[in-house]
């Protein structure tokens, strides 16, 4: 059996990235002054004309001043922090830019430009880049795997060989941070570190510590492991394949801030992004049936048609709550829901509390701030209203369903799940 080494599992990483659909590009290759450089500077960690060039793409509408403006915006994202930088970055990048341009009447207009093309992955770009080496005052490093995204750097990689046993996942975490003190730059757009040693793998955010890494153990979501695949492979197949990334980039990444200052990023597991994915396949079938007075004769938990999305099962610790708050981040966005009413019921008031908090706190996801309902009366009235607002009220039920989520949307009634 062939050893592994450190170069090995680079090669074998930049394979299985090629495979799922990224292009693949050798850093020194791509470094200032060679023949191929796509950065005319060590400091720079944005590929400048891989951004110009998505923009245009993306928004052929739009004047050439304004996309300017728009890249100019992304070159400088300010904040008191790394991590306050990475959530303006954030917002950028999936919110969109906005930005003014004198129209041909002579009108300022305001104007907003994509980054992302969410819809169609496969409009974007995909490059992934190793052994780049950057500069950030009097510190030059070096990354294993740097993941961009139409430019922009939004995955760092490090890599480690399991047979060296100084070489470990903690130690390939440390690297990272040190990279975070040492050349923040790379990581204001940043949405995911990975850490390998080529057998294990473990995902993170920015700024979390280890216990905060965790594997990514599915690739499609139908069955956890895979016994062909090394915990490096599942995570780059299950997670990092162009169409998976960008719809968590869009909605599996949460930014808490408790309002005094100190931001939280965290990151869903496979397990909360499988289950919204599901849970949303489920909720917009059942609104299309209820919606069409029609039902395809499938029992989803109740009697065909009842509008029951179904149930999620956690174990304690699992995350119960950020699953929730995924799920109604990605509901109220979609189309097809016609800005729901989303009512989240409990069995208890200290329950309530705590998941109003995590709500609250993911205010930035939900694009809106929840609202708890104080007695019936005032449940009433917050319903009161065509369509939209995010509801809490616990519940007397005997039902044994902690946690339950009711929608309705302006056209179709109540779902729940």
């Amino acid at each position: 059996m062939t050893a592994l080494t450190e170069s090995g599992i680079e090669r074998a990483a930049l394979a299985w990235l090629e495979r799922v659909g990224w292009g693949v590009a050798h850093g020194p290759e791509i470094a200032p002054s060679e023949p191929g450089a796509e950065r005319a500077d060590w400091r720079e960690v944005i590929l400048e004309e891989r951004l110009r060039r998505a923009l245009v793409r993306l928004n052929p509408d739009l004047p050439a001043e304004a996309l300017e403006d728009a890249q100019r915006k992304l070159l400088r994202i300010e904040g008191a922090s790394l991590l306050e930088r990475n959530r303006n970055a954030h917002r950028l990048i999936v919110d969109g830019v906005t930005v003014e341009h004198r129209s041909a009447d002579g009108r300022v207009r305001g104007e907003l430009v994509r980054v992302v093309d969410f819809e169609h992955p496969e409009a974007n770009d995909f490059l992934a880049v190793d052994q780049l080496t950057v500069v950030e005052g009097r510190n030059r490093r070096r990354a294993d795997i740097v993941l961009y995204l139409n430019g922009l750097p939004v995955g760092v990689i490090e890599l480690k060989n399991s047979a060296d046993e100084q070489a470990t996942l903690r130690s390939a975490h440390a690297q990272l941070q040190t990279y975070q003190e040492e050349i923040p730059a790379l990581f204001v757009t940043n949405v995911v570190l990975l850490v390998s040693d080529g057998l294990e793998a473990r995902v993170g955010p920015l700024a979390a510590g280890f216990e905060w890494f965790k594997p990514w153990r599915t690739i499609e979501g139908n069955a956890e492991g895979d016994t062909h695949a090394s915990g490096l492979e599942m995570a780059i197949r299950g997670l990092l394949a162009p169409r998976r990334l960008v719809s968590f980039l869009r909605d599996f990444v949460l930014f808490e801030d408790d309002g005094s200052g100190r931001i939280v990023k965290k990151l869903a597991g496979y397990h909360q992004f499988h289950a919204v994915c599901v849970a949303v396949e489920e909720t917009l079938r059942a609104v299309a049936l209820r919606n069409a007075g029609r039902s395809d004769g499938r029992r989803h938990g109740g009697t065909p048609g009842d509008r029951r999305i179904g149930v999620v099962w956690h174990t304690q610790g699992s995350g119960k709550s950020l699953t929730m708050l995924f799920y109604a981040g990605r509901i109220v966005r979609e189309p097809a829901m016609e800005n729901p009413t989303i009512v989240v019921l409990t069995d208890r008031n200290d329950l309530d509390d705590q998941l109003f908090t995590t709500f609250a706190r993911g205010r930035d996801l939900l694009r809106q701030t929840p609202v708890q309902a104080e007695s019936r009366a005032h449940l009433r009235r917050l319903l009161d209203v065509q369509a939209g607002g995010i509801v809490f009220r616990p519940s007397k039920s005997s039902c044994r369903i902690r946690r339950v989520i009711a929608i309705r949307s302006s056209r179709s009634g109540a779902t729940s799940s």
